[in-house]
């Protein structure tokens, strides 16, 4: 699988690469990310103390978010396959203490319900970068570049990625109901990811690709 550069032309459809944000407002976060743990499988905390609580990380929110309520929280761990994407109804910015890989397509590419792996692109975005992925961006747990592992911040609007609301039970099967999985989170597991083993709906089609030997 080819692993192509936030920096490369091809990610500009999936996101931005914000390379002019201040190091004294990332290098907070980043030193509170390095001593966040690095579990064998992955983890994801949504909202994380440890960086919220950092040096002027209001102004790096309002910044990536402009007076809207928000969110700093961490994924770590080991990982190298695809599983599931998902996608937010607002932007999500990562800033990783080490290199990681985002795998990931377009909504729009998404046909009945589900996609083509075939459609996945793998991204190699470098530490200390501030990386926005767009809410038509179908993206998931990071990928390691080395056995290190990776710890990424993920950055959202405040809630998202919240438990799931008891209101989900009268939600009308309209639009894209089919995949809401909680607050402000659709997700399309493939077949063989643990999600869909929960109950996910199962939405991709084709490989769970693994960049370790696809």
């Amino acid at each position: 699988m080819h692993i192509y550069s936030v920096n490369d032309p091809e990610f500009k459809s999936y996101g931005n690469v914000w390379d002019d944000v201040p190091s004294e407002l990332t290098s907070p976060v980043l030193e509170a990310l390095s001593a966040t743990p690095i579990p064998e499988g992955s983890k994801y905390v949504a909202s994380a103390p440890e960086l919220e609580g950092v040096k002027d990380a209001d102004k790096l929110g309002f910044l990536m978010f402009g007076g809207r309520p928000f969110q700093l929280g961490w994924c770590n761990g080991h990982n190298t396959r695809l599983n599931c994407l998902e996608y937010h109804r607002a932007s999500e910015f990562n800033l990783g203490a080490r290199d990681f890989i985002l795998l990931v397509a377009h909504r729009w590419e998404i046909e009945d319900g589900k996609l083509d792996t075939a459609c996945v692109k793998a991204f190699r975005v470098p530490a200390g970068t501030v990386v926005e992925v767009f809410n038509t961006t179908l993206h998931y747990t990071p990928c390691m570049v080395d056995d290190g592992g990776f710890q990424v911040m993920v950055a959202l609007p405040a809630g998202t990625n919240g438990p799931r609301p008891e209101a989900a039970a009268d939600m009308p099967a309209a639009g894209d109901s089919y995949c809401y999985w909680k607050a402000d989170k659709w997700v399309l597991c493939h077949a063989d990811s643990p999600k869909a083993a929960e109950g996910g709906y199962v939405g991709l089609v084709g490989k769970n690709l693994d960049i370790a030997c696809d």
